[in-house]
């Protein structure tokens, strides 16, 4: 088993849409995930949330003139379109025995996930969304828990590894 690694990834850049999914897709100009699922483009993935939601995962550099065109394409759409990059923190976790140290943390089958498939879950005792990124799974918790967030993802990759 390899060493698990827990990284901070930085400059991601995010985009809450909230209103109706079909709309909020076409304004992105992707195709609408379906349920907890994600689509990807060439440097952007776009996932399910909720049946109202979708986070746009995309450049950081690219954030602020992307809101402000799906503003533009919502216009008239009972939409709402929020930068929520700085929001968040994000970690990406790889390794060998990654989910298993992930599972220490989270009730999550992960060997039933599907390859796209996004999971909004708890982390312990905070709220959390993961998905696969890469070899491995990048999840994401508010900005206000990271370094708790970060602290329990190392202590589960130690736990795993003894």
């Amino acid at each position: 088993m390899s060493e698990i690694v827990i990284a901070a990834a930085r400059d991601i850049g995010m985009i809450t849409l909230r209103g109706e999914i079909s709309a909020l897709a076409k304004a992105v100009g992707m195709t609408a995930p379906a349920q907890r699922m994600s689509v990807k483009s060439e440097d952007c993935r776009l996932n399910w949330m909720s049946p109202d939601e979708l986070l746009l995962i995309c450049p950081h550099e690219e954030v602020a003139q992307r809101v402000t065109d799906f503003a533009r394409a919502l216009e008239g759409e009972f939409a709402t379109v929020a930068d929520v990059s700085d929001a968040r923190a994000v970690f990406d976790v790889t390794g060998g025995g990654a989910e298993i140290a992930l599972a220490h943390l989270m009730p999550v089958d992960f060997a039933s996930l599907a390859p796209e498939e996004v999971r909004r879950t708890r982390m312990a005792q905070i709220p959390a969304a993961l998905w696969r990124e890469g070899g491995g799974w990048r999840v994401v918790c508010f900005r206000s828990v990271a370094l708790y967030a970060e602290a329990l993802l190392k202590d589960a990759a130690e736990t795993s590894r003894a």
